[in-house]
């Protein structure tokens, strides 16, 4: 993967942190989005340079859509080209059905699918044969398993239409799009010594949380030579818990 280009949203930590730092080991530029912690971005660059790759770090908010938009104009104005587009960026709201408001759903929705949806397009543009879009999505989308997570869920299984779409419209071109479904991982998000860590261990077949070295490691599969011929897909990596 020498040579190629990648653009990780939400790069800063857990999950975009991980594919950041993943790719770089192969040889991968990257460039991260962040939202709040310029010090924590700056952190991961420093392991991407420190793997031997070519690091940049750009403010954007998955939800300002003109933000991603210019963050891909800055990846290809600053490395030339964009090869990989990796959506990671993401929030986790919870709370009753009953009480969701129209402005949390417009939030979600922006954040989730239309921030991957402007992602997938504005670097479409400047892709060639061989580009690889992958979103990061969530087991949830599969199943919920207790009550309390559907607007989550909702806005990541939207990720599975725009994958298969994105496979259709792209394919003749030689781009492929896949998604990833992380099952529970240890974040700050969801840690794996949180208050409900046992029953999502429980939960699972392994019995076990994913790292996201382990959701990393998918997604580089997928960017690279391995992932040629696959496209369309939803790819889970939940130690089984949808099994």
């Amino acid at each position: 993967m020498t040579g190629r280009v990648a653009l990780v949203t939400g790069g800063s930590r857990g999950i975009g942190a991980a594919v950041a730092v993943r790719l770089a080991s192969e040889g991968t530029d990257v460039v991260i989005t962040y939202a709040r912690s310029a010090d924590r971005a700056a952190a991961v660059v420093k392991e991407i340079e420190a793997a031997g790759a070519r690091g940049l770090a750009v403010a954007a908010e998955a939800a300002d859509a003109g933000a991603l938009v210019a963050a891909v104009e800055r990846t290809v104005t600053e490395f030339g080209r964009i090869d990989v587009l990796v959506s990671s960026a993401g929030i986790a709201p919870y709370g009753p059905f009953e009480e969701v408001t129209p402005d949390e759903i417009d939030t979600i929705l922006a954040v989730h699918p239309r921030a991957a949806f402007v992602l997938a397009q504005a670097a479409s543009r400047h892709m060639t044969e061989g580009g690889r879009i992958i979103c990061v999505g969530s087991s949830l989308a599969e199943r919920v398993p207790y009550p309390g997570w559907t607007l989550y869920a909702m806005s990541k299984s939207a990720l599975v239409g725009l994958t298969k779409g994105l496979a259709r419209d792209l394919g003749p071109r030689g781009i492929t799009a896949n998604l990833v479904h992380p099952g529970s991982t240890d974040t700050e998000m969801n840690p794996a010594d949180g208050p409900d860590a046992d029953e999502e261990r429980r939960l699972s077949a392994l019995g076990r949380y994913c790292d996201p070295e382990d959701i990393a490691a998918t997604v580089s599969h997928l960017a690279g030579p391995g992932g040629r011929n696959i496209t369309g897909a939803v790819i889970l990596v939940d130690a089984g818990t949808t099994a």
